[in-house]
């Protein structure tokens, strides 16, 4: 039988790893985790005894979100000690890994081995079950986000016991956006597809004018499309089309795109930073691998000391909400670092911003100024509520339950769930109890 060791008066079993989390901070330095402690299991086994002892739990990701959905008042059991295990089943087209793994290195291995995702997020620094759990997106008119892709689940309950689930059971789409609060994930069966090639291409200063005019033209001009701007004056700083090709040797898209002029090297999305970080562009076709995400496994990602929020928004409110933030770029650029606009497509799953819709992305990196991004935040949530705008989960928004809730028309099933799931409030911390139960 295992020794239990009481640590701030949470039993943990000591075949576990544990660190005290005195300075543990998330990526970007802007939250600090207020857990005393982490484990580190090994395995399964370790993780299930380690949930089956403790009061709270919570899983720590890759630390890449801009909020306490992380946090708890108990322990964080991190997944990166977890054997990866990547295991492609070929007659099924599905990749099985650990929620723990970085989307970096399982696409490295899925090209290497002939195989692809659909889509990866901005950053591949970040893990599968984190990006799940908050349904983190990339781009495209006919991409669902990366939740989309999971076939399957495993996840340690609050008893500790294993439950696993497929899509087609009962309560699946419930449960793959979880935000962390119905148990821990251990395995994710994702889709995959046959390998394919991506060539980026940068075009400067679109007419947004012209933009506006043409914004299905814009968005389905490449697989992926993300548009770069602070939102003030008649021009849109850049546009970022990734482009499937089967051939390497296909040149790129023409010289000019809605005004804009291809860049004659790489870019970055900040004004001002090297392109060295950002993935291969200039029309150079390559490994889906390296061209989806916008920078490379092997440097920092993005800035690091920047703060981020994220609006969804129904494609058919598109050009009203454009329209709004283009007048809003006095209040919102003082803080901005850049603004980015994406499309994602809709998918089914109840706790996804783009649950029942097809939608677009407003997405801001902000200036590390907590403060003042907390105090613009109710203004820009006010203009864009006739919208519906819906928040990314990982990053910083004002609304609570109240204000989130009636967006979703299964928030009331999800809470049941976890309800069902964690009767306790095992999973449960003051992220989930804001703005998922209103208390």
């Amino acid at each position: 039988m295992l020794g239990i060791k009481q640590t701030y008066g949470i039993p943990i079993r000591t075949v576990i790893a544990m660190e005290q989390l005195t300075t543990e901070r998330n990526w970007a330095g802007n939250y600090s985790y207020k857990a005393p402690a982490t484990v580190f299991p090994h395995s399964v086994q370790e993780l299930r005894e380690a949930v089956a002892d403790a009061e709270k739990i919570r899983a720590l990701g890759s630390r890449h979100s801009f909020n306490d959905i992380a946090d708890t008042p108990g322990i964080l059991a991190s997944l990166e000690g977890l054997d990866p295990a990547i295991s492609i089943n070929e007659q099924d087209m599905t990749v099985t890994v650990s929620g723990g793994i970085r989307y970096g290195t399982l696409a490295s291995e899925l090209h290497r081995r002939g195989f692809a995702l659909h889509n990866l997020a901005s950053l591949p620094h970040i893990s599968v079950a984190g990006a799940v759990a908050t349904a983190t997106h990339g781009s495209g008119d006919r991409n669902g986000n990366l939740a989309t892709a999971v076939a399957g689940l495993e996840l340690v309950t609050a008893d500790g016991s294993l439950l696993t689930v497929h899509r087609g059971d009962a309560d699946f789409a419930g449960m793959v956006v979880g935000l962390g609060a119905l148990g821990i994930v251990t395995r994710l069966t994702l889709d995959i597809e046959p390998s394919y090639e991506v060539s980026q291409s940068v075009f400067e200063n679109l007419d947004w004018n012209l933009v506006l005019e043409n914004f299905d033209d814009v968005t389905s001009a490449a697989y992926s499309v993300s548009l770069f701007t602070d939102w003030s004056g008649p021009t849109i700083g850049q546009a970022w089309l990734k482009r499937r090709t089967v051939d390497a040797g296909q040149p790129g898209v023409e010289s000019g795109f809605f005004g804009g002029k291809a860049a004659a090297e790489a870019r970055h999305p900040l004004p001002g930073v090297p392109g060295t970080s950002c993935t291969q562009q200039l029309g150079v076709a390559g490994p889906w691998s390296d061209r989806l995400a916008h920078f490379r496994m092997e440097f920092n990602p993005s800035k690091g000391e920047e703060l981020q929020s994220e609006y969804l928004i129904p494609r058919e409110h598109a050009a009203d909400a454009l329209h709004t933030m283009r007048r809003l770029s006095g209040v919102v650029k003082p803080l901005l670092l850049v603004g980015e606009i994406r499309t994602v497509a809709a998918d089914n799953l109840w706790l996804s911003p783009n649950y029942g819709r097809d939608g677009i992305g407003l997405h801001f990196t902000w200036r590390q100024d907590q403060p003042a991004v907390e105090a613009v935040l109710p203004v820009l949530e006010a203009e864009l509520a006739p919208f519906a705008a819906r928040p990314h989960w990982g990053k910083l928004f004002e609304g609570d339950a109240a204000a989130v809730g009636p967006l979703y028309p299964r928030f009331g099933d999800f809470k049941a769930l976890a309800e069902r799931l964690d009767p306790a409030g095992k999973f449960r911390n003051s992220f989930v109890d804001r703005k998922v139960f209103g208390s």
